[in-house]
């Protein structure tokens, strides 16, 4: 049998694992969407844009529902804080993702130039905020949070949504967006033809320079930054209680986990050649696919990146840290996790499978020309 500890250590890895999913297969399109008034000059060259991601877009959005629905069945606590602790700022992220189907649903219904301007901008915004948001929640998950839990464990949140754009936090969130328009653009230049796959290699060299830059500016910064400890011992195979535990703070802590696993540098390192590889290769506009699949690990480095420093935990409180939650303290019951397991080990694989078999069959870019041919059949 699977030991308590390990499920928790398994679970984490899976949320993870899901974290890049979303950045990764929704990223594109939200890179694409922010690319969208910059590389698409003409109204043909925009719809030529939306459509490389028109057919894909909304199964991407499974690995959203998934992170979430990992979150809320897995890390229950973890939800409890981030999902009302957050409030505002979820609002903000699920009104911009609301603007996405409209606006590829609604743009073609009127031939009219400021109609599909107006929906160009909300798509354009549907990529933006998402990406900001989530590097501003990550940018946060490793200064902390400020809330705290009573002895009846009921959760209170006392930061406001400004609280949450602080400098680390904005830091974080500009990096977020930077990698993603770098991830769109690495898409474009594979899916798209002509002056649009120029203009959207030149957008991902410029984004992945940004990028560079400030993944290098946050890891001097991490550096910097007092993190939580755990002082003491903790029962890694104990109930989840998380004030059953004495936290302190630590100067570097953020680095601490780099010297006890020399292999975590593996993460960084990751993060760093794939952003670095994707926009050379971007700039030389060679083999696009590769630029995509390096991009693809510079975030995954990034994002493993951000999980490593901070293991054990999960989120931190900043007014109580004996509050924080950690990956030994936060998880649903055993036997939760293991029936989780199980369902994951068999539908994991299934959409893996159907989204592979997606992509094959939608393989290839398309042409201003070819939309032209079809109109109907396009955005």
């Amino acid at each position: 049998m699977i030991d308590y500890e390990i499920l928790r250590l398994l679970w984490w890895a899976v949320l993870g694992v899901l974290l890049i999913g979303i950045a990764v297969m929704d990223g594109f399109d939200y890179g694409a969407a922010i690319l969208l008034p910059f590389v698409g000059k003409t109204d043909a060259e925009r719809r030529l844009v939306i459509n490389t991601v028109g057919p894909v877009w909304e199964g991407n959005q499974v690995w959203l529902i998934l992170g979430a629905g990992a979150i809320f069945a897995a890390w229950p606590q973890l939800y409890a804080v981030a999902f009302s602790g957050f409030y505002l700022a979820m609002l903000l992220l699920l009104a911009s993702l609301i603007l996405r189907p409209v606006g590829f649903k609604f743009r073609g219904k009127v031939e009219s130039a400021g109609w599909r301007t107006v929906w160009d901008l909300a798509l354009f915004v549907g990529g933006l905020v998402p990406a900001l948001v989530y590097g501003v929640a990550f940018g946060n998950a490793l200064q902390g949070v400020p809330f705290r839990i009573d002895d009846t464990m009921r959760m209170f949140y006392e930061g406001t949504v400004w609280g949450l754009f602080n400098p680390f936090g904005l830091l974080a969130g500009l990096l977020s967006v930077a990698m993603i328009t770098l991830h769109g653009g690495t898409w474009l230049a594979c899916k798209t033809t002509g002056p649009v796959k120029a203009r959207a290699a030149k957008a991902a060299v410029g984004a992945g320079i940004v990028a560079v830059v400030l993944f290098a500016i946050g890891g001097f910064w991490v550096g910097h930054i007092d993190f939580y400890a755990l002082s003491g011992t903790i029962d890694p195979n104990g109930p989840s209680n998380p004030l059953a535990k004495h936290v302190v703070m630590a100067a570097g802590g953020l680095l601490t986990n780099y010297g006890r696993f020399p292999l975590a540098m593996l993460a960084p390192v990751v993060g760093f050649a794939g952003l670095i590889g994707a926009l050379l290769l971007a700039r030389g506009g060679r083999r696009p696919k590769l630029a995509f699949v390096l991009s693809s690990l510079g975030i995954a480095g990034i994002i493993a990146t951000a999980g490593i420093s901070a293991f054990p935990f999960l989120l931190p409180s900043s007014i109580a840290p004996g509050a924080s939650m950690m990956v030994w303290d936060s998880s649903s019951s055993f036997i939760t996790l293991a029936v989780m397991t199980g369902v994951t080990v068999v539908f994991l694989p299934i959409i893996l499978i159907y989204t592979g078999w997606v992509y094959r069959v939608l393989r290839g870019p398309l042409s201003v020309e070819e939309i032209g041919k079809d109109s109907k059949a396009f955005y």
